[in-house]
């Protein structure tokens, strides 16, 4: 972790990190361990914020109590899957955790590698180029016929509120006030643009609903 600090440090050309997250336990580490490897860094003023990644209810409640016994940096926030059609995280504890503990969620994949941007047709061929092009098999998990129907509600439910599918996707997430920021990833300059303009859309408690119902 220290070595992938300074090599993070050197490609970005800056003394510190704002806000450094573990991406994923891996087993065997204890989370005082790694919390500890992680609290020396903040001392060293390499790393300003810690969070972590892929990390269930579970670990959470470990990690804040390491952190409350040992007085060393808490997690301030944790980045796991989370979108319109990948609700875990409404189930599995995590959120619910985020809310006890004032743990900020960041959900990845939000637009489910771009299927909830509508620019794929489902039961076709991913168009050369993009990314689940270049997935092969694994693009499967994202486009599969099950998901068709539902992705095709949302799209009409967006459109008739004057969005695209991609405004009702991010805003969704938005509009959860355990969520913090949403890493949404951008091949050109313009999608950047339109996932800032989408979480500008302040959607009311009654469209969150509705849309989730879909």
């Amino acid at each position: 972790m220290r070595a992938a600090v300074e090599a993070s440090l050197a490609w970005l050309g800056t003394d510190y990190i704002d806000h450094y997250q573990y991406h994923r336990p891996d087993g065997p580490t204890p989370i005082a361990e790694t919390m500890g490897a992680l609290a020396e860094l903040v001392a060293q003023g390499k790393v300003r914020e810690i969070g972590c990644s892929n990390f269930d209810a579970i670990q959470l409640d470990e990690a804040e109590t390491v952190a409350s016994d040992t007085g060393i940096p808490r997690f301030q926030t944790v980045q796991n899957h989370y979108s319109l059609l990948t609700r875990d995280p409404e189930t599995d504890g995590v959120l619910d955790v985020c809310g006890q503990q004032g743990v900020g969620f960041v959900p990845f994949f939000p637009l489910e590698s771009g299927v909830l941007t509508g620019k794929y047709t489902f039961g076709e061929a991913a168009p050369e180029g993009t990314r689940l092009a270049s997935m092969g098999d694994r693009a499967e998990r994202f486009l599969n016929d099950e998901r068709a129907p539902r992705v095709a509600a949302m799209k009409a439910w967006a459109e008739s509120t004057g969005h695209t599918l991609l405004d009702a996707a991010i805003a969704w997430l938005v509009a959860d006030h355990r969520v913090s920021s949403v890493i949404s990833g951008a091949t050109r300059p313009e999608q950047v643009a339109a996932n800032a303009a989408a979480a500008a859309w302040a959607m009311t408690p009654a469209q969150r609903a509705e849309l989730s119902a879909l």
